[in-house]
């Protein structure tokens, strides 16, 4: 890919040729990308399998040139451990989005963060169920409108957003939990070495590694793409403070 004189070397987890299937201004692409130069920088491109989710992370197969289990919704976790444990050579990791990991599939990931799991989980996290029509999910904010909170979402009718990093962060099992975006290029940069850490604290031995990633959903947040990344600067992570919450080294 060009722009202007600089030329942008596709990563080889990449296929040669695919259709981008996500909505304009949605992060997912900016993630699978960072993921993909991991993956070849760390040299794991010909060791891995990855574990999808349902939900917007069902596009995986169009994108990444790597074996891929697909798992049913919230189970990705409990997948990547079978793969794991049958597998201990192989790099395994997860993407999915919130409402995979924190809701139908909570009880997965905890019980897998709790054992220790040796495997790493990309979460996407953008407080909607995006794509099923945006729905209220398990990170919605308060005051969030959504398509089953219309006037927003209430602490005593709907509950509190669950926070991913701090929960993890309660585990012994889990050797890295990070916290990021992918707003600005600063941002994009924090996030790729973060991915990497949390893959290199997994080829270390050191137990479950968790990145979670606050990211758009412009479609159904009704923002433009610039506006959602100034939601994501100025709202998220006033709710999900950024950073390290927890180092394998």
């Amino acid at each position: 890919m060009k722009l202007g004189k600089l030329v942008f070397k596709k990563p080889l987890a990449i296929h040669n040729n695919y259709n981008f299937t996500f909505c304009p201004g949605c992060d997912h692409g900016l993630a699978i990308r960072i993921v993909a130069e991991v993956l070849e920088e760390l040299n794991l491109c010909e060791r891995t399998i990855v574990v999808s989710s349902i939900g917007c992370s069902v596009f995986l197969n169009d994108y990444y040139n790597l074996d891929i289990i697909e798992a049913p919704h919230g189970r990705a976790l409990a997948v990547a451990t079978g793969v794991k444990r049958a597998k201990p050579d192989k790099f395994v990791f997860t993407y999915q989005g919130d409402g995979d990991f924190a809701s139908i599939g909570l009880g997965e990931s905890m019980h897998a963060m709790g054992r220790g799991e040796n495997v790493s989980a990309i979460v996407i996290n953008n407080t909607t169920y995006g794509m099923t029509g945006g729905q209220g999910g398990p990170t919605t904010i308060i005051g969030q409108v959504t398509t089953t909170t219309p006037q927003g979402r209430k602490p005593k009718l709907h509950g509190y957003p669950i926070k991913i990093c701090e929960i993890a962060a309660t585990f012994e099992g889990v050797g890295y939990i990070e916290r990021t975006t992918l707003d600005s290029s600063a941002q994009i940069e924090k996030t790729k070495k973060a991915i990497k850490k949390a893959f290199e604290c997994q080829m270390m031995g050191a137990g479950t590694s968790i990145i979670e990633i606050l990211a758009t959903c412009p479609t159904n947040w009704k923002l433009s793409p610039k506006d959602s990344h100034k939601r994501v600067r100025e709202e998220l992570t006033k709710v999900f403070p950024l950073g390290v919450y927890k180092s394998c080294s």
